[in-house]
């Protein structure tokens, strides 16, 4: 007899009909989907008992993809069988240089500025490849809960950009879900732990999974996850070790390079497997014979395991000093370490993050299912099954967001590591007289000029009353949804003209740009101010020329003698100068202040003029309104 489940008073009037959601990570090398049943989350197995697919897709010509286990054990094409494709997901041609995949496949970089993986069954794109994953894993949920799918909430790294979460969304929908959510990873994981835990204080999130590497600092606190601080690399992982054990092996057997790419392929299948058993054991036989006959036959320690990937391993560790930097504590402040991602299996890596927090990590939910874990208990709730959930998830922007100014600056509207979702504004003015148009371009970086920042987008915000300079006031918005995408508008207020833009670039960041990004500003943090500064006295400089230059035309023979014209004209000339040729702000602002001085009684006399003319035939009453005028126009006209 089936059990009868009871509505609370509020709660819908059919509580069996549960909205069919799960949590699905993506991952570099396998990926998981999970769903709460029975008030408990778990990773579901396919029809083959198996709880992870590998993240590896096979083409063959005329043929649907083959996905997961048997593409990744079957025979054929190494060229058409692409693993890692993640590592793509939202990237340009450009992006491909120095890149470990270009020595394993071949691409098509003449259909646009994104590569396709070259397959027997024609070019691929890393969407594609990842919706074929996605696809896979909606089949598999789908037979084990019975039903159709509402939705999913699905992960990506902590580091991924506009681009490669805008990528992934593209894949989803190609697969057929509706994402509810992307989901920061270390926040999914975070998402497991505080639930099943109850853990409050600083958390620290460590996920090194098979292609990349995440650390985050979160707040937890009655049910609120707040990211403090994110950093990581993008092209750090478990493929990283297995690379440099197969090369460890050619080492061994004397050869500089394997005979082809099914070779390597084979050659990492093995150096995996040693890694593998080296996590529980001292020693492994080593028993390895490559297709040219080489052979290797020897015994790999734990210690000489240690020896290969300690300098990855050390990698991690600095951008677990950027994060605690960046959050403003100490590490005594971290009350809990949570692994995640097979890697983190490895013994070094536990004893090393140990170490350096100072406390033992936590591991007693598998680091290979705690982020698809956390996605479905967030993917239940976004389906409505868990009525009353005080369950918050406030994650972070990975890089400041804002707007090129003049002079090539970058004004921060949205810095780094700001809680998101997020709507902030600030109001900017015309920098000429009768502008009606003004052009917006979008950065993402923390340097103090635009050419040293990523570029996003640019529109035109256009129908802006001609007015004098300054006079305008726009009012931009940025928005930053849940999902980390950006919306950017544009308001005139007195005219109401709007112009916005959806940020969902072509491709995504290069191979580290993004830690390069953090590193360069904190290293050139002081020499960017001082450039800031300088171009801040330039733009001053040219705007004193302009208004000028605008006003010896308009009534300059009026007001001024040939003397007088001569010596302005030759201040003008002074400052033009120093503004062309000079790097010293100081020098800058004296020759500005000197053209002011000199150009002072001209700009008196004109105020003067201004205010008799507006006076003429003019009550009284009108004078305190003429002057207030007239002082504006000299003040925004002249220097």
């Amino acid at each position: 007899m089936a059990l009868l489940q009871i509505a609370e008073p509020g709660q819908s009037e059919a509580p069996h009909q549960r909205r069919l959601a799960v949590g699905i990570d993506l991952g570099t090398t396998n990926s998981l989907v999970a769903a709460v049943r029975s008030g408990m989350a778990d990773v579901l197995a396919d029809e083959n008992g198996h709880r992870s697919v590998p993240s590896v897709v096979r083409y063959t010509p005329g043929c649907s993809p083959v996905v997961g286990h048997a593409a990744a054990t079957g025979s054929g094409d190494s060229r058409s069988t692409i693993r890692s494709a993640k590592r793509l997901m939202g990237k340009g041609a450009t992006d491909l240089v120095d890149s470990w995949l270009c020595r394993h496949y071949r691409f098509d970089l003449d259909s646009g500025s994104v590569p396709a993986f070259l397959t027997a069954d024609g070019p691929r794109t890393a969407i594609e490849v990842s919706a074929a994953i996605l696809g896979r894993l909606k089949h598999t949920a789908e037979a084990a809960l019975g039903g159709e799918l509402v939705g999913a909430v699905v992960t990506v790294p902590a580091y991924f950009d506009d681009a490669q979460r805008q990528a992934t969304k593209d894949a989803a929908s190609l697969a057929g879900l509706q994402v509810l959510r992307l989901m920061n990873e270390p926040t999914a994981a975070a998402v497991a732990y505080g639930l099943d835990n109850e853990e409050e204080g600083i958390v620290a999130i460590y996920d090194l999974g098979g292609g990349t590497f995440d650390i985050s600092l979160l707040k937890l606190q009655r049910g609120v996850f707040e990211v403090l601080a994110t950093a990581g690399n993008t092209e750090l992982g478990g493929d990283d070790i297995d690379n440099a054990i197969v090369q460890w092996l050619m080492d061994k057997a004397c050869i500089e390079r394997l005979a082809d790419e099914n070779a390597e392929a084979a050659a990492k299948v093995y150096a995996r497997s040693l890694k593998e058993a080296l996590s529980t054991s001292a020693s492994v036989d080593v028993d390895w014979r490559d297709d040219a006959g080489h052979h290797v036959l020897c015994q790999l320690s734990i210690e000489e395991f240690n020896d290969i990937s300690r300098p990855l391993v050390m990698q991690t560790l600095k951008p677990c000093r950027q994060v605690l930097r960046d959050a403003g504590i100490d590490r005594e402040d971290v009350t809990a370490v949570v692994m995640v991602g097979g890697s983190t299996r490895v013994p070094l890596v536990r004893d090393s993050v140990a170490a350096f927090f100072e406390r033992d990590v936590l591991t007693s939910i598998d680091p290979d299912e705690v982020v698809a874990i956390g996605a479905a208990i967030q993917a239940n709730i976004l389906a409505g099954n868990k009525a009353g959930s005080d369950l918050l998830l406030l994650d972070v922007t990975p890089l400041s967001l804002g707007l090129e100014i003049m002079g090539g600056l970058v004004e921060k509207i949205i810095p780094r590591n700001t809680t998101i979702p997020i709507a902030r504004g600030q109001e900017f003015t015309t920098y000429k007289d009768a502008q009606t148009a003004m052009a917006l371009h979008v950065v993402q970086g923390e340097r103090e000029l635009v050419e040293d920042c990523r570029s996003l987008a640019r529109f035109e915000l256009a129908g802006i009353p001609a007015r004098v300079a300054g006079a305008a006031r726009i009012q931009v918005l940025f928005q930053v949804d849940a999902d980390g995408l950006l919306t950017v508008s544009a308001l005139e207020r007195d005219s109401g003209v709007v112009a916005s833009v959806n940020v969902k670039p072509s491709y995504g960041l290069s191979d580290g740009e993004i830690e390069n990004m953090l590193r360069d500003s904190m290293k050139h943090a002081g020499e960017d101010m001082q450039k800031r500064v300088l171009r801040e006295q330039k733009v001053e400089a040219a705007r004193v020329l302009e208004a000028l230059a605008a006003a010896l035309q308009a009534d300059g023979d009026e007001h001024l003698d040939a003397e007088e014209r001569a010596r302005i004209d030759d201040l003008v000339r002074q400052l033009s100068d120093v503004l062309q040729h000079s790097t010293d702000r100081e020098v800058i602002r004296q020759a500005v202040h000197a053209l002011e001085r000199g150009s002072g009684d001209f700009v008196e006399r004109r105020m003067n003029a201004s205010v008799r003319k507006m006076m003429s035939g003019q009550g009284i009453d009108a004078m305190d309104e003429a002057v207030g005028k007239a002082r504006h126009e000299a003040c925004t006209s002249d220097p």
